[in-house]
């Protein structure tokens, strides 16, 4: 079959999406909006994508939303100029304007959007005692293999790892932090210190049932799925794990044991650790299904482990053949109309790279509220070129901001909250309030430019103000965050 027969496509649509996650959903949610005329396609590899709902726009740039696991049906029945396809995309090819699926079939585009997120980035691959939490599929095999476990260790301090040993009831968690203390990617040692005892401490009722995510799946059709890393789906709402029962077999409340400043050495499995010179080890440790083994000389036996050590750009589908540009972080190139390097190619979400230059304020982060502004901008930027209108970098770019939850306590940061890229020229103030608030405050040259706050501070809004319009707070020195005064007012 030669190349051009082989590239004839079955369907030519005015946009194509692939991905349906929050950054694709949210694409095509607003190109069909803004140009309901179009022959929208979506290529997904399960049968739901992941929908925004109860979004709430809390301030100039906060915003807080819940994401609904739903039917693709959903979207089409509300955009009858949409078709879902579900497959996964086997390759690319930019020059033809078209993609073929695992299933066989090839699409044409007028312009694509690769939403594709990211892949867990797995200590080992192949290994059955190791285990990484990306998509509900997942999720729902962990939950499995808890319900029967004792022990398991968590390797990972981002946000799935923070979430993971709170959440974790009747079993032993050793959790191996490669950091110095908790949760450096959203706060400092100060922070990581207020929230230490609440892993200590038994975890509050939970209250009432949270809708935000719904695990159901089905069996995809043969052949609709791809091989190999990139056929996960989407990944897993910021309350994945709300609704679902992650307990072991154990009486124990939570009881987590921490190691800092580790790595994993190596990983055996008892049939290993029998015929290799340290099988002292197992005698040492009792008899588990998997041992792991840590650069600080330790090793813990355990029934399975789970890698949560972050995620790497899902671009493998895409590249062959093709002259993508890609940045350090192996993501996609994109500028600042979130174009790809190749024509007519966009890209949005954990996949890509912001390559353009950033706010002072602004960093990248691949979490949930950039996939939904980072899907709602590139459909806004497909949108404005076919319809030849003019179009500007959104206001959302211009500071970072993001509300999560982590041990049970609000947590906003803004801006350079932990002094990213400052160096030493900045000072911290802070007031933290044992069990109650953390308040982090990050000043250079006298002005406000990033902030950490735990707990139901109500400073959000204020300090947002304040680092928006870089008003000079050296008059006020410590007092700005004196409790006696009300600040909100005092800057109103």
């Amino acid at each position: 079959m030669c190349e051009r027969e082989f590239w004839s496509p079955k369907k030519t649509f005015r946009f194509v999406i692939v991905g349906g996650g929050i950054a694709g959903v949210t694409c095509v949610e607003q190109l069909s909006s803004q140009v309901p005329s179009a022959d929208v396609a979506l290529i997904t590899a399960g049968p739901h994508i992941k929908a925004v709902t109860n979004y709430k726009q809390v301030s100039k740039t906060l915003e807080e939303f819940d994401v609904e696991e739903r039917p693709s049906s959903v979207l089409e029945e509300k955009f009858p100029n949409l078709t879902v396809i579900h497959s996964a995309v086997k390759s690319l090819h930019t020059q033809s304007h078209a993609m073929e699926t695992a299933d066989g079939r090839v699409f044409g585009y007028e312009k694509l959007c690769i939403c594709s997120g990211g892949r867990p980035k797995l200590l080992t691959q192949d290994n059955p005692y190791v285990l990484g939490i990306r998509d509900t599929d997942s999720a729902q095999e962990f939950q499995k293999r808890l319900s029967k476990a004792k022990r398991i260790v968590v390797v990972g301090n981002g946000g799935i790892a923070l979430e993971l040993v709170y959440e974790v009831e009747g079993c032993e968690v050793i959790w191996a932090v490669k950091d110095k203390a908790i949760g450096n990617t959203f706060f400092d040692a100060g922070a990581a210190q207020f929230l230490i005892p609440a892993l200590e401490a038994d975890k509050p009722e939970s209250a009432a049932t949270c809708k935000r995510t719904r695990y159901t799946t089905e069996e995809p059709a043969p052949g609709a799925r791809g091989s190999g890393p990139t056929e996960a789906g989407s990944a897993l709402g910021p309350d994945w794990h709300e609704g679902i029962v992650l307990r072991g077999t154990e009486q124990v409340s939570r009881r987590v044991s921490l190691e800092y400043q580790c790595e994993v050495e190596k990983i055996f499995t008892s049939e290993e650790l029998l015929n290799s010179p340290q099988q002292t080890l197992r005698l040492e440790n009792g008899s588990w299904p998997v041992y792991i083994q840590l650069t600080n000389g330790k090793t813990f036996g355990c029934d399975f482990v789970v890698s949560a050590t972050g995620v790497v750009p899902n671009t493998e589908p895409f590249l062959n053949g093709n002259n993508f540009a890609l940045a350090d972080d192996g993501g996609l190139h994109v500028d600042d109309h979130m174009m790809t390097s190749e024509p007519d190619v966009y890209a949005a979400g954990d996949v890509c790279t912001a390559c353009w230059e950033h706010s002072p304020l602004w960093q990248q982060m691949r979490l949930w509220t950039q996939a939904r502004q980072m899907g709602w901008f590139a459909g806004r930027c497909m949108a404005a070129h076919v319809l030849s209108e003019p179009i500007e970098l959104d206001f959302c770019f211009e500071l970072f901001s993001h509300i999560t939850k982590f041990f049970n306590y609000k947590v906003v940061l803004l801006g350079k909250f932990n002094g990213q890229g400052l160096g030493p020229d900045h000072e911290l103030l802070l007031r933290c309030t044992k069990g109650q608030e953390y308040v982090k405050v990050v000043l250079s040259g006298g002005r406000m430019v990033g902030a950490v706050l735990i707990g139901e501070t109500d400073l959000e809004e204020t300090f947002e103000n304040l680092i928006l319009n870089q008003m000079d707070l050296t008059p006020y020195g410590e007092e700005l965050l004196n409790p006696d005064i009300d600040i909100e007012d005092y800057f109103d």
